[in-house]
């Protein structure tokens, strides 16, 4: 299949990365979805989030693919700062002396203020929440490099595109809308894959789903953020986390998910549940306590007695 826009021609057979609509590509790495912009301008681009660490060089290779060699986006935007969505930025940055954009509320996990609420490894759903107490939840620091996004909505270098303010999986997390053909890019906000169960990360099984369940912080605003994507009516979806979702299964999967929210969404239990962690342009404020779960406390006790049975074992050598 041929791909082209804003005079780019490319070809997607075989390629690790797929079309979404003219001029937007994605590229799923592991289990996380970056997406590319062409801006309008011949080989123009803004590269939105940036992956998993140790993926930098796949992102080049995508980029020297569809908009040539040796020619970095104009501009990197976030969704927001989960490890999973920033992973190769610094190697990215090494390399692209470009300004990074995102929303203010999201600027002190980037710039090393704060860190984001832990990873909720007790809301269930699968393997890859309780996983989760293993993944980062740690700042970066950007320095200078990073750049608060305009409170108008609008995007640099992207004059088709506003941005949406998504809150609830993060605090400042936005998701990128086209009017003219409705695409969304939510970033998480909502996914189009159940995310807490590692078979259907693997299978990439389509669903409308809520935000992966393990990070999201504040439920009331993350169903808000659900229902106001779905009032925009978009007819084309690109998620941080499955496949492209079109047409009258995106619509049908989109009220099915704000209609059940409670119900298909929000954990059954969990940290934030019943308490949502509370953060401002300094970062998150408050974290409510961390539940008790026996099962969870029993796995991690294991770890640990096997790793200090090898210590051992290893030392008697």
């Amino acid at each position: 299949m041929e791909t082209q826009a804003a005079g780019i021609t490319a070809s997607t057979d075989e390629k690790d990365y797929f079309e979404v609509a003219p001029g937007v590509w994605g590229m799923k790495i592991v289990f996380v979805n970056i997406f590319m912009i062409a801006t309008g301008k011949d080989n123009e681009w803004v590269l939105v989030d940036a992956g998993l660490k140790g993926f930098a060089g796949k992102i080049e290779e995508m980029a020297a693919d569809l908009f040539g060699g040796n020619n970095p986006p104009v501009a990197i935007i976030l969704t927001h700062g989960h490890f999973d969505h920033i992973g190769a930025l610094k190697q990215l940055l090494t390399k692209w002396d470009v300004p990074v954009y995102a929303h203010p509320l999201e600027m002190p996990y980037l710039t090393g203020l704060s860190a984001y609420p832990p990873p909720d490894p007790t809301v269930g759903g699968g393997l890859m929440s309780f996983m989760s107490v293993l993944y980062p939840k740690k700042p970066i620091n950007l320095g200078n490099q990073v750049h608060a996004l305009q409170e108008n909505g609008g995007l640099p270098y992207l004059p088709e595109w506003l941005f949406v303010f998504t809150p609830g999986h993060a605090p400042g997390h936005i998701s990128l809308w086209r009017q003219r053909d409705k695409l969304i890019i939510a970033g998480d906000a909502f996914v189009t894959t159940k995310q807490e169960s590692a078979f259907s990360v693997a299978t990439q099984k389509r669903l409308v789903s809520g935000p992966p369940k393990y990070f999201t912080a504040d439920w009331i605003a993350a169903a808000a953020s659900v229902k106001k994507l779905r009032d925009l009516h978009p007819a084309i979806a690109a998620t941080g986390h499955g496949k492209p979702m079109y047409g009258q299964e995106l619509t049908e999967g989109l009220e099915n998910l704000v209609s059940n929210f409670d119900q298909v969404a929000v954990p059954s239990q969990g940290r934030y549940v019943k308490e949502p962690a509370k953060a401002n342009k300094r970062g998150v404020q408050y974290v409510p306590p961390e539940p008790f779960n026996p099962i969870l406390a029993a796995s991690v006790a294991g770890l640990l007695a096997v790793g200090i049975y090898t210590l051992v074992k290893k030392a008697k050598k």
